[in-house]
């Protein structure tokens, strides 16, 4: 029953909030203008990090009410995604408003990372695929890391686990951002993020924990209804960093999300990886957008915005499900090879011919 309420209470506020986001967004002019690297019609209201977030405190809020963590330390790493996400919403507010540069962005989402680690949300289990669970622990600092065989253990300096965790949450919002291209892309590919990562929680009988991302995932879906292809209001960089920021922290709270994570966004990680790589090559700044991802390559290429957007339904949910289904760590590990395979050879097959054109901020 507390997960339905949750769910629904999200659901509800999400549904409520938007239209008085978008009213909003056009009194105050923060819309997205046609040009650059989108190519939609009219201008369009990109405040959609205020129903996102509205939907998703609604949720928060019921569950310290109706099922607040009993457990001292997951009290204070959910305390400190909401804390982390407040951050991320306001910080993504002043962007969507003031067009932040993008050393201030990154400070943000450093802020960000520094919250969660200061609330312990770091990665701290590697999985050994050919063996059982090696834990990261701290050895004496003359090392970064040794490896004990006969107790299986990876030990890691702590200090490198911090900067691995600053790394995958600062990479996760980035990877969200860059997957905010096409109308419902980012926001579906979230609410199924979300979703398996509760169903995961509740098959390891973890209580609290997984309300917070199927609260993620009402009030996703709740905007979604606007988002979808043709849409009438965008997320903005307070929705993108939202939704960023809880895939990376929620993703470390239980065992395998992390899996999970990689394979539902693999296409995304993976499209951002040659992305910056092919953009340091050509001299660009790595962080500088152009028509060059995927979902844009597709979409120039004349395959229709929503038939784009539903393979990457398609193929985050199948890969979802097997990370989250398939115990063989090797199963797992074979799957991710393939993904890599198959969307650089497309990369390559989509590259273009001639000069790309003039870069555009990445928003």
């Amino acid at each position: 029953m507390v997960y339905l309420v949750t769910f629904a209470a999200a659901l509800g506020t999400a549904i409520l909030a938007t239209p008085l986001a978008k009213h909003l967004s056009f009194r105050l002019g923060i819309v997205a203008e046609p040009g650059g690297r989108r190519q939609h019609h009219g201008r369009i209201p990109k405040l959609g990090g205020i129903p996102v977030f509205a939907g998703y405190l609604a949720g928060i809020l019921l569950i310290y009410w109706l099922l607040p963590p009993a457990d001292s330390q997951d009290a204070l790493r959910l305390r400190g995604v909401v804390v982390g996400t407040a951050v991320m919403f306001l910080g993504g507010l002043l962007d969507d408003r003031y067009d932040l540069p993008p050393r201030w962005q990154f400070l943000f989402q450093f802020v960000g990372a520094a919250i969660a680690i200061g609330h312990i949300i770091f990665i701290e289990r590697f999985t050994n695929p050919f063996a059982s669970p090696a834990i990261w622990l701290e050895p004496p600092l003359s090392w970064f890391f040794t490896y004990d065989a006969a107790a299986n253990l990876v030990i890691i300096w702590r200090p490198l686990v911090y900067v691995i965790t600053v790394f995958w949450v600062v990479g996760m919002i980035n990877a969200v951002n860059f997957l905010d291209g096409l109308d419902g892309l980012a926001c579906g590919v979230g609410v199924i993020a979300a979703l398996l990562f509760a169903w995961h929680g509740i098959r390891l009988e973890q209580t609290t924990v997984p309300l917070f991302p199927l609260a993620l995932a009402g009030a996703l879906i709740g905007f979604l209804i606007f988002n979808f292809s043709p849409a009438s209001i965008f997320l903005g960089t307070a929705g993108v960093w939202v939704l960023g920021y809880n895939l990376a922290t929620l993703s470390i709270l239980s065992p395998a999300k992390l899996s999970t994570a990689l394979l539902v966004l693999a296409i995304p990680i993976l499209d951002v990886g040659w992305l910056i790589i092919s953009r340091i090559r050509r001299g660009q700044p790595p962080f500088q957008g152009d028509r060059q991802h995927l979902h844009f390559r597709l979409a120039d290429r004349g395959v229709p915005t929503r038939w784009i957007v539903l393979g990457y339904y398609v193929m985050a949910l199948l890969f979802g499900l097997v990370a989250v289904l398939v115990p063989n760590r090797l199963v797992k590990i074979g799957v991710w090879l393939v993904l890599v395979t198959a969307v650089s050879a497309l990369l390559i097959k989509l590259s273009p011919q001639t000069q790309a054109p003039p870069p555009t901020t990445e928003k």
